[in-house]
């Protein structure tokens, strides 16, 4: 099994859109109701959908890249608002933190081979 997608909801599409243009992911989906993204780099997938009630969603979206500091620099330079700029962590990661304008968090990080072999990993289960 692979992981397709995952679906973001947003209060406007189109100021949503124009944010995850400005991050560098390529639209493939356009409607009035619904976009969907790629990532720049591999297969993985990401869509908006537009939420007319209000809502919370305290999911967090990860998006990983190895020039984690250059990307977060020229995000910067356009404008874009971090909550964190890119920092260690304790579990070996770096991460920027920020929010997309409907609120969805976000993560872009580098974590290299402590992803899936962190120091810490279990024998495979299941």
């Amino acid at each position: 099994m692979e992981m397709n997608q995952v679906t973001l909801p947003v209060k406007n599409m189109e100021e949503a859109v124009k944010f995850y243009l400005v991050l560098g992911f390529i639209q493939i989906v356009d409607t009035p109701h619904y976009a969907r993204f790629s990532c720049p780099k591999g297969n993985s997938t990401f869509s908006l959908s537009l939420e007319l009630e209000e809502f919370k969603n305290g999911a967090i979206i990860y998006f990983e890249t190895e020039k984690l500091d250059m990307l977060a620099e020229s995000l910067v330079a356009k404008g874009v608002i971090f909550e964190q700029l890119p920092t260690e962590q304790r579990y070996l990661w770096k991460e920027a933190v920020l929010k997309d304008p409907s609120g969805n968090k976000i993560k872009l990080f580098w974590a290299g081979e402590n992803r899936l072999s962190p120091p810490w990993k279990v024998e495979k289960r299941g």
